[in-house]
């Protein structure tokens, strides 16, 4: 039986990119949001498997649509681009099941949410580890100075900026957080 989704993201990219990985993968996508309380009112009328939902989305955030939805049996992962510690407590706290830190690649998505939604098929079920989180924080704070670094030397916005390293690393067969380190290091002419 198929997977029921709703996607909510203020970034209409990051929605049409997890659709299709979504769905390419044999999940439905029952509705999408750019705003917390939309996809509060998505979620409740059709009782999804799995809400996936950015943490800062206008409206309401992630967390305040977790914590409304902790009493029902839709499994929520938040969607992040952010690395504050306190946010995995507040997640945890407001019954969330895992959190993803974008930018991801459906290699590793679709495995997570496999497990997430299915831990008995899963041994290796997705866990808050310290050392990859760490590792996941650090990436994050790089990717995000490099883009600050673009936006800064070529006036670019951060989606622009974001595009930038996101698209060298695909091009190059290499990480982001290796393309934002060439950046900050001044060695970058893309």
């Amino acid at each position: 039986m198929e997977k029921r989704v709703v996607i909510a993201d203020d970034e209409s990219i990051i929605r049409l990119d997890l659709k299709e990985i979504l769905e390419d993968d044999g999940y439905l996508v029952v509705g999408e949001a750019a705003r917390g309380d939309d996809a509060l009112a998505l979620i409740q009328e059709h009782q999804p498997d799995l809400a996936l939902l950015d943490v800062k989305m206008p409206g309401l955030d992630g967390i305040e649509v977790a914590r409304a939805l902790k009493d029902t049996p839709t499994v929520v992962v938040l969607l992040t681009a952010f690395s504050q510690r306190s946010l995995i407590e507040n997640a945890r706290d407001a019954g969330v099941a895992a959190y993803l830190v974008k930018p991801f690649r459906s290699s590793e998505l679709l495995p997570k949410l496999a497990a997430i939604l299915d831990p008995a098929s899963h041994d290796d079920l997705v866990t808050v580890d310290s050392h990859h989180v760490d590792d996941k924080i650090e990436t994050r704070e790089i990717v995000q100075r490099a883009k600050e670094q673009l936006m800064a030397e070529r006036g670019l916005d951060e989606p622009a900026a974001f595009e930038i390293i996101q698209q060298s690393a695909m091009r190059g067969r290499t990480r982001m957080r290796d393309v934002a380190q060439r950046i900050l290091r001044g060695e970058f002419g893309g």
